[in-house]
């Protein structure tokens, strides 16, 4: 369609440069072209006076044309891929404005696939698609930040309200219990790694941070279209990688007259929820009725401690794009910068990014080169903030059990320090914490039409980044009196001495694929695409860490490693693995009826035991174009199709080497051995099948899809340990037993008004989930580690037979008896299942209005059926951390609970998670420009996130999932501690040039 597009405006120009005289008779028409959704304009839309015209127009940057036409002209005529063609009567107008309609609800938007594209209606896989205008808007910090809650079946969680943080993104459930349950990320054709590019806080002596955001070095202003495949069939094709689903992300490409165009956003940002804690008199008042002695605990202040950490802040963000096509020659440029401060002090993201995609055609098309560069600088600036603190807690926990009637500073200006508690302005204002992550993905592409149906295609694609991440405690900090031991060496403590420490991640992920594609097409709607392949790719994962302690100058925050005087042993791991894939594909269509895809891919991994390197993974799909029949109910259905769909997929998401047996030398000179070899570790490997219904009624104003999915998860990668002593501490095996997910899928839109001045449009989607662990026998699985005094080795989750996965374990409480004292019923030590961390229902409503050049967008996101474990409560909010001078919220301070009771671990902390979020909303305007001959286009909008939440949870937010891990086993749904969540709202403009 591209192709016709330039033809038509090289004939066009042609047309005028010799035929001026004679046009200069014909009547002229202008006008612009706008998406009807949501006002932006668009570019490149082909405008003719006729149904299958030579002649016309193309729109620019800001969506106008200018065509002559002849008199006798009755109509115009505007096509663009992704849209429904539409046909305007000319009735003597000289300036005729439309808006098209993205032709999605007819089931013909242009999805990407795997090695290719496809229309929905031909997709006989499950494939979502989400373009520029379906994203979330706003503040965005991350690609899954644009589809969170957009997509049926697809569940994003993110870790923290932190910026940059990771986020556990699970497609159709959650299928692995230890080799990772992230989808493959696809980004312009390269696979790249989930690996964590950026150091964690190994160094920090209050814990580990969790990992960061892999895709936080991509600028989500530069991504066109999001495709999430979702069954075997559609990612299939990917074998190996694709069992956990496959998010394919495609950038912002040129076109012809596109122009500059310019964006700028300005957030501003707070946090959403506070804990709701005593103030200094409350705080008195309380401990006295305790029995404690609280004149004893009273310094006389009236400190705030969430006011000293927390802060309403600012952000901004800039994109500047440049494209356009001439000749044979596409190209875009770009680039960015994003400032976005978080809400507690001294933490945020920066980043810069510049994107090249380039296409020369050459030979009339026989020859194609493709160019897609990134380079991106991020900045992470970090609070001491973590996962697993000691009693005296990060940032966040040192902060709300505080004593508030404690001082920031004494009268001499030294921070406050009670011999115990640590003074969270003493650790902000104390610690230096920042990385700089540089990265560069290129893929660089050849396509040669070898014959009339049969096209080669060679690419290279190249993924690396260094990241260093520097961290420095002034000498001064108080409470850092610990010592932990690392790799058999024990580290001094920091409080009088300081340290510097730096962390060094090197990643690099090189691929190269060969394909060979025939297409054919018959004059009955018949057709055949047969693909074929082999991929080859390389990872490397390199990391040091250099840590220093004592430095020179006792009264000053060093931000130089070289100034501390006594190194600790250089440390750190090198990796290497290597994936080698042939892969085929058969699509053929049999008069547009009935429709077939065979995926056969057999993947070879380094990572698995010398008997069980290959595994082949197929998968076959069919549809029926019920519509296509004679016999199809015409009168009631504009469109019905019928899918099924069976495959397999593999997972090889856990570290190299460990097939063989690996051994580690420590700091003290010795050596160990970490794993024992399992030559017979094999894949993990997933089966799925599903069936779906698409459909369209009343003239395609109403459209849907519903699909039901049963997945099946065996020979599960696990790190067994044994009881110590023994050789070795654990080995890498198969599990028996299967974790399935099956669950139904609703999608549905609807043009609900489709006036000339006034549009609303409406989606919707749904998605029901079981989650269930078979075949486990008597084996049990803990993880969701429990943080708090007293608490040490304390968990709340297990992994066990004919349970959900994440299945909450913990003492039943049934409150407290007369006396105070918690009741359970079964016993202080006896821990019974609860309910699972895995949501069943999850929903999402999207209403898009438009009245003439105003367009407001409302989203709502709904999560039932799952739970939390407060471990924040557990550790600080019961009526007996009073007694010990610390703070609680204001729900316990007053209760009948005794102060000698204790925190056991139990129901009492675990709460429902429902909820209900006004998500985004947006209100924009698109400005008529009719006289600028310099500002093509302008619209500015105003975008609320997070505006407001309906939810019994107590804590500050419950879609949270902090990494409480044991064993490197993953947990979820366990909040400690967190980053909070922001409310932010954002003014941007946009503009075309």
């Amino acid at each position: 369609m591209q192709i016709k597009h330039l033809l038509n405006v090289c004939f066009f120009a042609v047309f005028l440069f010799l035929m001026e005289p004679a046009m200069a008779q014909n009547k002229v028409i202008t006008g612009k072209v706008t998406d009807k959704k949501d006002g932006s304009p668009l570019i490149g839309v082909s405008v003719v006076t006729a149904v299958g015209a030579s002649g016309g127009a193309i729109t620019t940057a800001d969506g106008s044309y200018r065509i002559s036409v002849p008199s006798t002209a009755k109509s115009l005529t505007f096509t663009y891929v992704g849209y429904s063609n539409l046909t305007v009567p000319i009735n003597g107008q000289s300036q005729i404005n439309v808006s098209m309609e993205s032709a999605s609800k007819a089931l013909n938007e242009v999805v990407v696939v795997g090695y290719g594209t496809q229309r929905v209606k031909d997709a006989t896989g499950s494939v979502a698609s989400l373009s520029t205008k379906d994203f979330n808007k706003g503040q965005i910090a991350t690609p899954d930040q644009l589809l969170q809650g957009r997509i049926a079946g697809v569940t994003v969680t993110p870790g923290s309200g932190e910026p940059g943080s990771g986020a556990s993104i699970n497609i159709r459930g959650t299928g692995s219990i230890r080799a990772g349950n992230d989808p493959l990320y696809v980004i312009d054709g390269v696979p790249v790694s989930n690996d964590s590019y950026a150091a964690s806080s190994a160094a920090s002596p209050i814990g580990m941070s969790s990992a960061r955001n892999p895709l936080s070095f991509l600028n989500p202003a530069d991504i066109e279209n999001i495709s999430v495949l979702k069954d075997a069939s559609a990612s299939a094709i990917y074998g190996s990688r694709g069992a956990n689903g496959v998010v394919l992300i495609t950038t912002r490409k040129g076109r012809k007259g596109q122009g500059i165009q310019f964006s700028e956003n300005t957030s501003y940002s707070t946090a959403a929820n506070r804990y709701k804690l005593l103030s200094a008199s409350q705080f008195l008042q309380a401990v006295a009725a305790t029995g404690a002695d609280a004149d004893a605990i009273n310094k006389g202040a009236n400190t705030n401690w969430q006011d000293q950490i927390l802060r309403k802040v600012f952000s901004q963000n800039f994109n500047l794009g440049f494209g356009g096509a001439t000749g044979g020659f596409v190209y875009r440029v770009s680039g960015s910068y994003d400032d976005q401060n978080g809400i507690i002090k001294k933490s945020g993201l920066k980043r810069g990014t510049v994107r090249i995609n380039a296409t020369q055609s050459l030979y009339k098309d026989v020859v194609k080169l493709d160019l897609n560069v990134l380079g991106s600088n991020v900045k992470n600036v970090y609070a001491p903030i973590t996962n697993n603190a000691g009693f005296q807690g990060s940032l966040i926990g040192a902060t709300i059990g505080l004593n508030p009637t404690y001082p920031v500073k004494n009268p001499d200006g030294t921070y406050y320090y009670d011999g115990s508690s640590l003074n969270p302005v003493d650790m902000l204002n104390n610690t230096w914490d920042r990385d700089n992550v540089d990265r560069v993905l290129a893929n660089l592409g050849l396509s040669v039409k070898l014959t009339r149906n049969l096209t080669y295609r060679g690419t290279y694609g190249n993924d690396y980044s260094l990241a260093k991440r520097y961290t420095f405690y002034d000498p001064r900090i108080q409470g850092y009196t610990s010592s932990s031991t690392i790799r058999g060496k024990t580290t001094p403590a920091i409080s009088g001495t300081g340290m510097g420490a730096l962390q060094t991640v090197k990643l690099g992920n090189e691929i190269t694929e060969q394909t060979l594609t025939y297409d054919k097409k018959w004059t009955d709607n018949s057709s055949l695409t047969i693909l074929g392949g082999y991929s080859y790719q390389v990872f490397n994962n390199k990391s040091f860490n250099d840590i220093r302690y004592k430095t020179s100058q006792a009264n000053v925050l060093v931000k130089n490693i070289n100034d501390f005087q006594n190194p600790f042993p250089v440390f750190g791991d090198t990796s290497r693995s290597k994936l080698q894939s042939y892969y085929a594909r058969i699509n053929y269509s049999f008069k547009d009826r009935y429709l077939l895809t065979a995926t056969v891919r057999t993947d070879g991994s380094s990572k698995f035991g010398k008997n069980n390197h290959y595994a082949t993974f197929p998968a076959l799909a069919v549809k029926w174009k019920i519509m296509n029949e004679s016999f199809a109910p015409k009168g009631i259905f504009d469109d019905l199709s019928l899918r099924l769909n069976y495959g397999k997929t593999g997972n090889q998401e856990f570290p190299p080497y460990q097939s063989l047996p690996v051994w580690q030398y420590d700091l003290a000179g010795g050596s160990s051995q970490l794993y024992a070899a399992n030559p017979d570790l094999k894949w993990e490997t997933t089966t799925n099948y599903g069936a779906g219904i698409d459909f369209a009624i009343f003239n395609n104003r109403v459209t849907g899809s519903i699909d039901y999915f049963n997945k099946s998860t065996k020979d599960l990668l696990f790190l067994k340990y044994f009881a110590q002593p023994a050789p070795f501490p654990a080995i890498w095996v198969n599990l028996p037993g299967n974790v399935v997910n099956k669950g139904l899928e609703f999608g549905l839109s609807v043009a609900a008004v489709q006036g000339t001045k006034f549009t609303w449009d409406v989606n919707y989607n749904m998605t029901f989930l079981k989650n269930n662990v078979k075949g486990f026998e008597q084996l049990v699985v803990q993880t969701g580690a429990i943080s708090g005094q007293g608490l040490s080795g304390a968990f709340s989750q297990v992994i066990q037979n004919n349970y959900p996965l994440f299945t909450f374990k913990v003492a039943q409480y049934n409150g407290l008896d007369k006396d105070g004292f918690g009741i359970y019923p079964n016993g202080i030590d006896v821990q019974t299942l609860q309910g699972s961390a895995l949501p069943k229902f999850t929903a999402s409503l999207t209403n898009n209005f438009t009245y003439g050049n105003w367009n407001l967008s409302v989203f709502l996101n709904a999560v039932t059926g799952f739970y939390i474990y407060d471990n924040t409560a557990n550790a600080y909010f019961y009526r007996g951390s009073l007694l010990t001078g610390h703070n609680v919220s204001t729900d316990v301070a007053f209760t009948n609970e005794n102060p000698l009771n204790s925190g056991q671990v139990s129901t009492r902390w675990l709460e429902k998670g429902d909820f209900v979020r006004l998500s985004n909303v947006t209100l924009g305007y698109t400005f008529q420009l009719k006289n600028s001959k310099f500002i093509k286009s302008l619209r500015a909008a105003l975008t609320g996130q997070n505006l407001a939440i309906i939810t019994s949870y107590k804590g500050l937010d419950p879609e949270i999932n902090v990494n409480k891990d044991i064993n490197s086993v993953p947990s979820r749904g366990i909040d400690y501690t967190a980053y909070p969540k922001a409310r932010t709202y954002t003014f941007g403009l946009t503009a075309g040039f």
